[in-house]
């Protein structure tokens, strides 16, 4: 087993990183990397990135006052 696919998929991020200076802190990392997370899933579902997210930004404001978080499921490519 390998994981060519994985490291094919995050190299792009590996090699601008030193242009993210930007991110200072922990929870900007975190952000980041669940962004980056979410667009590599869209183009793995052979998804276009921006249409995924502009999808996910219209539905989410949809369940703010859910309390089950169920609907996520749904939410996945």
């Amino acid at each position: 087993m390998d994981n060519n696919a994985a490291e094919q998929s995050i190299r792009g991020f590996c090699v601008v990183k030193k242009n993210w200076v930007m991110i200072d802190t922990v929870a900007g990392a975190k952000a980041s990397a669940i962004i980056y997370s979410i667009a590599e899933t869209a183009k793995a579902n052979s998804l276009k990135p921006y249409e995924y997210f502009q999808y996910l930004l219209e539905e989410i404001p949809n369940h703010l006052d859910d309390k089950d978080r169920s609907f996520c499921e749904d939410l996945l490519p």
